[in-house]
């Protein structure tokens, strides 16, 4: 079985005990996050949301929360002496789902 969520507008395909990173959540480490916002499920039948599948939720345990690798943002324009030098590490929370609800 398996379903699509929606969070931090993206859409994730997910199953049962598969890890995930996501945008970060405002979710403790080790407690219980649920999505309400479901739009498919699959398995044996499938159910399509109108946009969302009534009932159906999926429960997540956060495992850790973290920043990925640094990307540089650098911008500079040609024989002006201008150039600016920026990082960026966007945070995320790494999930491990555990239930999907119908």
């Amino acid at each position: 079985m398996y379903a699509v969520i929606e969070t931090g507008g993206k859409q994730v395909r997910v199953e049962v005990g598969q890890e995930i990173y996501v945008e970060k959540l405002e979710a403790e480490v080790e407690s219980t996050f649920t999505f309400e916002n479901v739009l498919m499920v699959g398995g044996d039948k499938i159910k399509i949301g109108k946009p969302y599948v009534k009932g159906a939720s999926v429960k997540a345990t956060v495992v850790k929360h973290g920043k990925q690798a640094k990307v540089i943002v650098f911008k500079y324009e040609p024989k002006k002496h201008y150039h600016r030098k920026n990082g960026h590490r966007q945070p995320y929370t790494k999930l491990m789902i555990t239930e999907i609800v119908l």
